[in-house]
């Protein structure tokens, strides 16, 4: 079933999410490599510490928690990036937590809407007005609601998001929603490192990561949001602190940034922490991965050194 020349980039197969007695499958295992003349290289059984992994490339809505004290939305952009940093925040009792599709108006009741990072700043800018989602805005926040962007979040929150290097397409600008006094201006230069530090009001830890294209200034810059171990200041705050946006993704893993930044709210968060769920998640994949495979022959036919 496959053309000659990718046929002849193929050196080995693996067997993978197997349910039930691996050894039910040797003699199937030894016709494929008969059959194919490649190597059998293992069988992955299925693995249940994938389900503790983030969805990858599905935006999972949550159902409505009946009994929370607190809303928070979050609109789901066209482009919408790094969207499973907010999954901690379902873990919270007190919090209902909501993914807004296209075509819905942001819910009046929210208490926090969060602009998410997104693949193309200036597109899903637009994408959000075609919305309505910006006058959903500017009315929760008249009514006294908090705003909060991360990385193209935080750029859309500003005055003004520019492209005239045509880095996300052709050269491109776009006005932003105005609630915070800022411009940013798209560069081909890409951040992408580990983040840590602390936040800037509560002095609360945090960890987390930058990947983003774009400079930003302007007066509410004197505010920062965040403060990194380097000395470096990042983001702004609002001169009535209501709205706030920095470039690090992840603020939500680690239960002291995630308390400092729901404590507004009148939240006492949990001790959930995420980010640890994660790596142990890793970890006993990557013992399963390793007493499944022939790691040895995977990596010799890689060109990598055991």
């Amino acid at each position: 079933m496959l053309d000659a020349g990718d046929r002849d980039l193929i050196r080995g197969f693996i067997v993978n999410k197997f349910r039930g007695d691996p050894r039910l499958f040797d003699a199937g295992r030894r016709d494929i490599a008969q059959r194919t003349g490649w190597q059998d290289l293992g069988l992955v059984p299925w693995l249940p510490a994938a389900a503790r992994l983030p969805a990858e490339d599905a935006v999972i809505q949550p159902a409505r928690r009946n009994g929370a004290t607190v809303r928070i939305a979050v609109p789901m952009l066209s482009r919408i990036a790094n969207f499973d940093e907010f999954d901690p925040l379902r873990d919270e009792e007190a919090v209902d937590f909501v993914f807004v599709p296209p075509g819905q108006a942001l819910p009046g009741d929210a208490d926090l809407v969060i602009l998410p990072g997104s693949k193309a700043t200036v597109a899903d800018l637009r994408f959000l007005r075609a919305q309505g989602w910006d006058i959903d805005i500017a009315a929760h926040v008249r009514r006294g609601g908090r705003v909060l962007g991360i990385c193209g979040g935080y750029q859309m929150l500003g005055r003004r998001v520019a492209d005239p290097d045509g880095i996300e397409g052709p050269p491109d600008e776009a006005a932003g929603l105005g609630l915070l006094d800022i411009d940013t201006v798209l560069t081909g230069d890409k951040v992408l490192k580990p983040a840590a530090g602390r936040l800037a009001e509560s002095a609360a830890p945090f960890e987390g990561f930058e990947m983003h294209v774009g400079r930003t200034a302007g007066p509410d810059t004197a505010r920062p949001f965040l403060r990194f171990d380097t000395g470096v200041a990042d983001g702004a705050i609002s001169r009535d602190g209501r709205v706030a946006g920095g470039y690090v993704h992840g603020l939500f893993s680690r239960p002291a940034s995630r308390a400092a930044l729901l404590a507004p709210l009148g939240i006492v968060a949990n001790d959930l922490d995420q980010a640890a769920v994660v790596d142990a998640a890793l970890e006993e994949l990557a013992r399963a991965l390793e007493k499944a495979l022939d790691t040895a022959n995977l990596l010799r036919l890689a060109g990598i050194a055991a």
